[in-house]
């Protein structure tokens, strides 16, 4: 695995956080999340304690908070749903600023954004304190099956050069003066997402050839 592939999440460091065990955090992750999701949403002061363990952790790590918040853009999309849902719920409503909203809905826009952050907060810190190859090793070692840690693997190693790729597909529809304005242009977009499907699938034939002319017997080395 490059050494260049995985540093977009990772943070190098040597913290405490940084040197534990990767099997450990994976585990420590699991079952700090399971707690939140089954913790009562009414349960306002009990997230905010859940909220103060996440931070503490990122400062132990000595990640600087800023390096995470500006990777939470990925819940960006569920942020919108979570607005959504006062709104278009049914039942008992409430006005809020003056607005009319479902009870139920704000409730429920509550706990999916405090449960939601919590879980991005916490798999980033994993992510920015352990590096790819060590989260691998450390899924093998709690024997998550084999077949499912080669794939993560490729996908962690080809994903840079699948991006990379549609990179220069979208320089070449550029260069040639297309510009993706209105709907009438998304056939074109489809067809670039096609190519690149099929681009990717050949790859992947020629790299699985390659590693069984060096002897790949369904395990990958060490």
């Amino acid at each position: 695995m490059g050494a260049g592939h995985g540093h977009k999440l990772h943070f190098h460091g040597h913290s405490p956080v940084h040197r534990a065990p990767a099997h450990l955090k994976i585990l420590t992750l699991l079952a700090f999340m399971l707690v939140v999701v089954a913790t009562p949403r009414e349960w306002y002061p009990v997230f905010g304690l859940y909220l103060l363990v996440v931070v503490a952790v990122i400062a132990l790590s000595r990640v600087p908070v800023t390096y995470i918040l500006k990777r939470c853009v990925v819940e960006v999309p569920f942020l919108f749903f979570a607005l959504l849902l006062p709104f278009v719920a049914t039942g008992p409503t409430t006005e809020v600023l003056g607005v009319t909203v479902s009870q139920h809905g704000l409730l429920a826009a509550w706990a999916l954004l405090v449960k939601g952050t919590l879980g991005v907060l916490a798999s980033l810190t994993l992510a920015a304190t352990t590096e790819p190859q060590e989260l691998l090793r450390g899924l093998e070692r709690l024997h998550l099956p084999n077949q499912l840690v080669q794939i993560m693997a490729f996908m962690v190693r080809y994903l840079d050069v699948v991006t990379g790729e549609m990179q220069r597909m979208k320089v070449a529809r550029d260069s040639r003066g297309f510009s993706a304005r209105n709907p009438r242009h998304w056939p074109v977009l489809a067809r670039s997402l096609g190519a690149l499907f099929i681009r990717s699938y050949e790859r992947g034939e020629r790299v699985h050839l390659a590693m069984l002319s060096r002897g790949y017997t369904g395990r990958m080395p060490r």
